[in-house]
């Protein structure tokens, strides 16, 4: 199929919105409560791994929705995170704290998440009070994450805007001379101080999920 650089040609593209639809029919059964016998974060997770088994490219993805408030009037704000931990308190992610969800979080730390489980025609949704891990939690977690993605949260100032490719380019390698040994040996890549996790304890849970007709 013919493509332009940004996906495909602009004749593949509806031009009416109103007919882009799908059939659901891949839940033969409706949504019972004693599903939820296990608690929430127990079909959470069998839905996560519903929603693999079914070809989801990244089935812990979630849409994190924070929030600006100035004079009064709120000022919402998205971004696609992954969630790293569920459990009977709630989701689990990481991220910079100086980044602007970092900053949104510290002055008006109620958000929601939204699991787009597309490929299983599902969808969960949270609402909640997000509270920071402490360090020994975030460091944990930071011990398992490879050394190339260890040397981008040094490289990367989120939310900070760059000139292009190349810049992000030159601020890696600088990242990655900085943990290199005068012989080429890997040095450790400690967690940096304005890194870390956060745990959102939803008050609040939807279960979504598509039927036919």
């Amino acid at each position: 199929m013919p493509s332009t650089p940004h996906g495909p040609a602009a004749s593949q593209v509806p031009d009416d919105f109103r007919r882009l639809r799908e059939s659901y029919g891949l839940n033969d059964r409706l949504l019972d409560p004693a599903d939820l016998e296990g608690g929430w974060s127990a079909l959470l997770t069998r839905w996560i791994a519903d929603a693999a088994s079914a070809g989801e490219r990244e089935p812990n993805a979630m849409v994190l929705a924070t929030c600006d408030v100035i004079d009064g009037i709120g000022y919402p704000s998205t971004r696609t995170v992954l969630c790293k931990g569920v459990s009977a308190d709630g989701v689990r992610f990481f991220t910079t704290r100086t980044s602007r969800k970092g900053s949104q979080l510290a002055a008006n730390p109620r958000a929601s998440a939204t699991f787009p489980l597309l490929e299983a025609e599902r969808q969960v949704h949270l609402e909640g009070l997000v509270v920071p891990l402490d360090d020994v939690a975030s460091r944990e977690y930071w011990a398992t994450r490879s050394r190339e993605s260890q040397i981008s949260a040094w490289a990367s100032a989120q939310s900070r805007p760059v000139a292009g490719a190349p810049e992000l380019r030159e601020l890696y390698a600088e990242a990655a001379a900085r943990f290199t040994g005068p012989g080429g040996d890997e040095l450790p890549v400690p967690m940096p101080e304005c890194w870390g996790g956060y745990e959102l304890r939803p008050d609040r849970v939807e279960f979504w999920q598509g039927g036919a007709g």
